[in-house]
């Protein structure tokens, strides 16, 4: 029995994955992929790679299957109230002070793999979801943003704090707002380091799908009912939104390196300033 055949009908344990849990629902095709990331739930290599390696199998279970057997990516969380926290905190800090350009540039680097991947369906021919149930904040948010379907509940916070430590979110977060809702209010929010509402981000166009407390899944599968009835339709919108929409990959790597250079000009009080946001993200997680 080959490794994609033994992915069951059923969450996968380690020692497949140590910080991803994947379900695979048969009668709604649909691939589940729940960060679980440790210490804190933010993107680390770990995870990172992972991801990476979950998205390969779906390609190849794709090829296999004559591009039948997803009709649905989803990205969510295993962890309560949290999303995802955005960018490994720590290792940004240790590889500055180090001054290490080649770590963050290959940390930075494998962030836009995963999150192209994500924006480009994977290459095959399927929908990416992402389902936000608890906070997402910076490439949390992110991530968030480069799925085709954004569902989020009331109450959920999102948004980009690292004007709070003198940073930009350097992973694709000004690409993705300004195609959705206008360069000028993007960078409002970038420079803002506000964390909104998932009711005001619905209602500023962000969130495609807002869903009341608790009912997030349900709101997808809802929502693919409905896809269903029209489904050539949705697809061919679909292929449009990627013509009119498109991000290139160049175009992220290329503000990738704009990032580092600005991560390794950071001065001692952003740094601190960095490292106070680690401690009241690890204080929240003991709530």
């Amino acid at each position: 029995m080959n490794a994609i055949a033994q992915r069951k009908d059923a969450y996968d344990d380690a020692p497949l994955y140590t910080q991803l849990k994947t379900h695979y629902d048969a009668k709604y095709k649909i691939g589940w992929f729940l960060m679980d990331a440790a210490p804190r739930p933010c993107f680390t290599p770990t995870l990172l790679n992972e991801i990476a390696s979950y998205f390969d199998d779906v390609r190849t279970e794709m090829t296999m299957t004559n591009n039948e057997k997803y009709d649905f990516i989803v990205l969510g969380s295993n962890v309560a109230d949290t999303f995802n926290l955005g960018g490994d905190l720590d290792l940004f800090a240790a590889k500055i002070l180090q001054g290490d350009r080649d770590a963050l540039l290959k940390y930075a680097t494998a962030c836009i793999d995963v999150l192209y991947a994500n924006m480009t369906h994977l290459n095959v021919e399927a929908v990416t979801v992402s389902i936000v149930k608890g906070d997402a904040l910076g490439g949390g948010f992110e991530a968030a943003l480069s799925s085709n379907l954004l569902i989020a509940e009331r109450g959920v916070k999102m948004g980009l704090p690292e004007v709070l430590f003198n940073l930009f979110p350097g992973m694709g977060a000004f690409s993705l707002l300004s195609r959705k809702i206008g360069t000028a209010m993007a960078e409002k929010m970038i420079f803002s380091g506000k964390l909104y509402l998932a009711e005001e981000l619905y209602e500023m166009g962000v969130v495609d799908i807002l869903a009341e407390k608790g009912e997030a899944e349900l709101a997808l599968y809802k929502h693919i009912q409905i896809v269903n009835r029209s489904a050539n339709s949705y697809k061919a919108m679909q292929k449009v939104k990627d013509i009119c929409n498109t991000v290139n990959y160049q175009e992220l790597f290329d503000i990738t390196k704009v990032w580092v250079d600005a991560a390794l000009n950071l001065k001692d009080k952003d740094l601190k300033m960095m490292g106070r946001l680690i401690t009241r993200q690890n204080a929240k997680l003991l709530i």
